[in-house]
């Protein structure tokens, strides 16, 4: 299993990684967001792995990752699965379960977010785990995705099953040898809930992507921009609310399962544009005044590719974007409530952020350096 060739220095130390047998793992196949490009990485790195989900969508995410053996759960079989997984999560211990290993393996390298990390590793193997987060709605966000505001048996399901959730996932860490986090933020909840360290890799933007606007820079447009998914944690619900009151134009683009309530909140000054493809998503980040981050987020990426779009962030200053943002790209605010969030676009209307500071900071976070931390941590994990 040989790794695409890229460069960096120091390569040759990677030369016991050219016989390696690797099997790549992540929870489900979906959609294409965060995990899924940092998943895209390692099959780039080793294309010809196969790999192991709970769940997978045809045609749901790019051929880099689809083009090679895929084996899923039992779950996929279920009719309707790929749009209501979320209601099948107290099956999901089981299923990770359920997924025996059947290829010749030196390696196990998994992106998980939820319970792919409770795959049994085969005799011999190790197991090196990139840990997103801790499952988000068993530990810290839990009111936010089973709170008053989620269906009464949704909640009631949640009451029955979180206990036994959240010791399956503790125990599920006996499988992996070397976690990873995503963050120091994250590294901390990993030792928050799991009692044990781990290293950290930061995730990284496709500055690929951004060359021609970046070369090509287009004229700002008297709106502010969101990039989501419409899941609690992100808080697309508080941002609404400031601009309702605000009056100024805000475009979100994404989806899911809170679409509706979201919409019957917005009025007529914010634009929903759905799921849009790659080329457009860049040209709205690129011309848009600032991009809207209000949630509490592990990491977070699309603060990464506004700013390698020449466009200024205002965050909610806590979580994973303090390791990616500072003052001199960012406007913060530091309550997550519509006045504070106001003041701080008030404020960022009045000091403008450089473009150059944006591209600068963004160049940090490159998917080339992204690899070699990878290729660094496995070669220590497998000596």
């Amino acid at each position: 299993m040989r790794p695409n060739s890229f460069c960096f220095s120091g390569c040759l130390r990677f030369i016991t990684l050219l016989a390696m047998k690797v099997v790549l793992m992540h929870d489900w196949l979906t959609g294409f967001r965060g995990g899924e490009r940092v998943l895209e990485v390692f099959c780039e790195l080793f294309p010809d792995a196969p790999l192991y989900t709970l769940i997978h969508a045809k045609g749901s995410v790019p051929k880099s990752i689809e083009d090679r053996e895929i084996v899923t759960s039992f779950l996929n079989d279920i009719p309707g699965i790929h749009k209501h997984y979320r209601k099948f999560l107290p099956l999901f211990p089981t299923a990770a379960e359920s997924l025996k290993i059947l290829h010749q393996a030196d390696l196990l390298l998994s992106s998980s977010h939820c319970v792919i990390k409770g795959v049994k590793k085969p005799i011999g193997s190790r197991h090196v785990s990139y840990i997103h987060s801790p499952m988000r709605y068993l530990y810290d966000q839990f009111d936010n995705y089973f709170g008053e505001g989620s269906p009464w048996y949704q909640r009631a399901g949640m009451k029955v099953f979180r206990n036994y959730l959240t010791n399956w996932d503790i125990d599920s860490n006996k499988n992996v040898d070397v976690p990873i986090a995503n963050s120091a933020f994250v590294r901390e909840r990993i030792k928050k809930f799991y009692g044990i360290d781990s290293g950290v890799i930061h995730p990284f933007v496709d500055l690929d992507d951004f060359r021609e606007i970046q070369e090509n820079p287009v004229e700002k447009e008297d709106y502010y921009l969101m990039v989501t998914a419409f899941a609690p944690n992100k808080k697309v619900d508080l941002a609404i609310k400031a601009f309702n009151k605000l009056g100024k134009t805000l475009k979100i683009i994404g989806s899911g399962q809170q679409v509706s309530e979201l919409r019957q909140m917005a009025s007529d000054n914010i634009h929903f544009l759905g799921n849009l493809d790659r080329s457009d998503v860049i040209n709205n980040f690129a011309r848009a005044r600032a991009f809207i981050f209000p949630g509490v987020e592990d990491f977070g990426i699309t603060p990464l590719e506004s700013m390698a779009s020449g466009t200024p962030v205002i965050a909610y200053k806590i979580g994973g974007v303090l390791e990616t943002l500072n003052d001199e790209v960012a406007q913060f605010f530091d309550e997550p409530s519509e006045e504070q969030l106001i003041r701080a676009i008030l404020d960022f209307e009045k000091k403008p952020i450089p473009r150059e500071k944006l591209l600068l900071r963004a160049e940090e976070f490159s998917k080339d350096h992204f690899k070699k931390n990878i290729l660094e941590c496995i070669e220590k994990a497998l000596n």
